[in-house]
C-alpha cells in the first residue's frame, strides 16, 4: 500500500491564534514584549544587511491591504496585513495579519503565523525601545491618546521596557477608555481615565497618539505640546491619515523607521521631501544623536517596518521550538522524485 503521508520535507510550523494565545502566556506578557524588543533592537543594529523596500499597499475608500517583505540574506520573511478602520462596526477586528519566514538557500518556507496579536506586541515594542532612547530622563507617566485594541500593549510595553509606573487615558468614545482600563487594572501601573487629550497630557512625559480614522485629523494641536516631551505617533499608517498639526512636527526632533515609507504614510507626509529626519537604526546603533537636551520635542513617526515583523517572527520561531505550540501545516509538496509532481498526483487516487 502506498504510503500517502506528508513526509517531514512537506510540514511547516504554523502558528494559529491559539497556540499565540498560549505562547504568550507560556513566557509572560510583559516578558514577550521585553523579549520582542530585544530581537527588534537586535535587528536594528544590523539594520544595512536588509532588503528594504516600502510596502506594497492596495488601497481602498474603507481601508489598505499591504504586503511588508525582507530579508537579511539568510532568511525571507514577509507579513500580510490589513487595515479598515470601519470594520469594528461589523464586528470585525481593524487589523488583522499573517506572516511567514523563509530559508533564502532553497525558498522552503521555515514558519507560519497568525500575526494580529503578534503585530500589536511588536508594534508595542518597538515604540517602547524607542522611547527608551528618546524619552526624557527618568520618565515615568504616558497619555495614551486613543484607546483601541493597541492601547493595553502599548501601555505594558512602555511599563516593562522604559518603567512607566502612570498612564493617563483619553478617546473620543468613553466606552474604549473604560475597556482599557479595566484590561488594565492589576498590572501593576496606575490607570487614570481622562475627559479631554489635554487633561490626559498633564504631567505626561511620553504621549503616545493611536486613533484609527482614515483621515487627515488634528489629535494634537501644537500649544497642547509643550517642551521637553516625547510623542509616540503610531495612528498615521496610510496616506491621507495624520494625527499631528504640522506645527508640531516643525518643533520636533523626528525620528522614522524607513524614510521613504514615513513619508508616504507617516506625520511627515505633511511636510516637504526634503524636511530632515533621523534614522532610529542611526541612534541605535550611536551613529546619529537621539535627544539632544531637556527641551526638546522628540516625535518617533511610526508607521511600522517590514524588518519589525522579521524579528518579531524570528523569537517565535525561536520560542515554540522548546514549547511545541505549533501544529504541522501540511503545505509543501513533496513527491519522492522532484521532477514528477504529476506521478505524486496520480498516486493519490
Amino acid at each position: 500500500m502506498i504510503n500517502l503521508d506528508p513526509s517531514e520535507k512537506a510540514l511547516v510550523p504554523f502558528v494559529s491564534v491559539d497556540n499565540m494565545m498560549k505562547l504568550i502566556h507560556h513566557i509572560g506578557l510583559e516578558t514577550m514584549l521585553v523579549g520582542l524588543g530585544d530581537y527588534i533592537e537586535s535587528d536594528f543594529r544590523r539594520w544595512e544587511l536588509f532588503d528594504k523596500t516600502p510596502r506594497v499597499a492596495s488601497h481602498s475608500e474603507k481601508g489598505v491591504i499591504e504586503l511588508m517583505p525582507t530579508s537579511d540574506g539568510d532568511v525571507y520573511g514577509f507579513k500580510y496585513v490589513n487595515g479598515h478602520p470601519s470594520n469594528t462596526a461589523d464586528g470585525l477586528q481593524t487589523v488583522t495579519a499573517f506572516g511567514l519566514l523563509a530559508n533564502v538557500a532553497n525558498g522552503y518556507p521555515v514558519l507560519l503565523s497568525e500575526m494580529t496579536l503578534l503585530t500589536a506586541l511588536r508594534t508595542a515594542a518597538t515604540s517602547a525601545i524607542v522611547a527608551r532612547v528618546l524619552a526624557p530622563k527618568d520618565a515615568h507617566v504616558m497619555a495614551m491618546i486613543g484607546n483601541g485594541a493597541q492601547s493595553e500593549f502599548q501601555t505594558l510595553a512602555m511599563k516593562a521596557i522604559v518603567g512607566i509606573d502612570e498612564v493617563r487615558l483619553y478617546d473620543i468614545d468613553p466606552a474604549a477608555t473604560a475597556k482599557c482600563a479595566a484590561n488594565l487594572a492589576g498590572h501593576g501601573i496606575k490607570v487614570v481615565a481622562c475627559d479631554a487629550a489635554e487633561e490626559a497630557m498633564l504631567g505626561a512625559q511620553i504621549v503616545t497618539t493611536c486613533t484609527a480614522d482614515k483621515q487627515y485629523a488634528t489629535i494634537l494641536t501644537d500649544n497642547m505640546v509643550g517642551s521637553g516631551i516625547h510623542i509616540n505617533a503610531i495612528g498615521g499608517d496610510c496616506p491621507g491619515k495624520t494625527e499631528l498639526a504640522p506645527a508640531i512636527l516643525r518643533r520636533a526632533g523626528i525620528f522614522v523607521e524607513y524614510p521613504e515609507q514615513t513619508r508616504i504614510e507617516g506625520e511627515i507626509q505633511q511636510l516637504s521631501a526634503d524636511h530632515p529626519v533621523t534614522e532610529i537604526w542611526k541612534v541605535l546603533t550611536g551613529r546619529a544623536k537621539g535627544r539632544t537636551d531637556a527641551k526638546q520635542i522628540t516625535l518617533f513617526d511610526s508607521v511600522g517596518f517590514a524588518i519589525e515583523d522579521f524579528s518579531a517572527l524570528r523569537f517565535v520561531r525561536d520560542q515554540i521550538k522548546a514549547t511545541g505550540l505549533f501544529d504541522p501545516l501540511d503545505l509543501l509538496a513533496d513527491p519522492e522524485d522532484p521532477r514528477d509532481l504529476f506521478g505524486m498526483l496520480q498516486r493519490a487516487l
